[in-house]
């Protein structure tokens, strides 16, 4: 890819990301990223590469998926269904023994995940009805 296909990649998946509400972006930006991105600390601890390969596994594919379209559409939650929902899973019913820091951490990513995916199951629904909308684009 030469270095105007990737700056104009760049481009529409910069300007498909500002076309996002405000509170979205800073939702993303701010909390769930960086909150899953956080996994990579824990894993020495029990279940920590599991956890961290579901975490980081929802943000890596659906960052493929945003690569792919060339902006937010409503796939990219797909990549957060498929990996976080079992971790959404193992954390309710299967939480590994934890402490401290630890412990705190697993109890926010739980509701970072939880949250997030209330809106990640919709927008694949929709998404799965023919909503094939890639925000940004003209």
């Amino acid at each position: 890819m030469n270095t105007n296909a990737k700056l104009s990649l760049f481009a529409d998946i910069w300007r498909s990301f500002r076309a996002l509400p405000t509170w979205v972006i800073l939702w993303m930006s701010l909390l769930l990223g960086p909150i899953n991105m956080a996994s990579f600390a824990f894993m020495s601890e029990p279940k920590g590469i599991l956890i961290a390969t579901l975490a980081i596994g929802g943000m890596l594919a659906s960052i493929t998926t945003l690569v792919l379209h060339r902006g937010f559409s409503k796939l990219v939650s797909g990549g957060h269904v498929f990996f976080w929902t079992p971790l959404v899973l193992i954390l309710i019913f299967a939480r590994p023994v934890a402490t401290g820091a630890y412990d705190t951490y697993l109890t926010i990513l739980l509701a970072a995940n939880l949250f997030s995916l209330a809106f990640d199951i919709n927008d694949l629904r929709l998404w799965l009805r023919g909503d094939r909308t890639v925000l940004g684009h003209v």
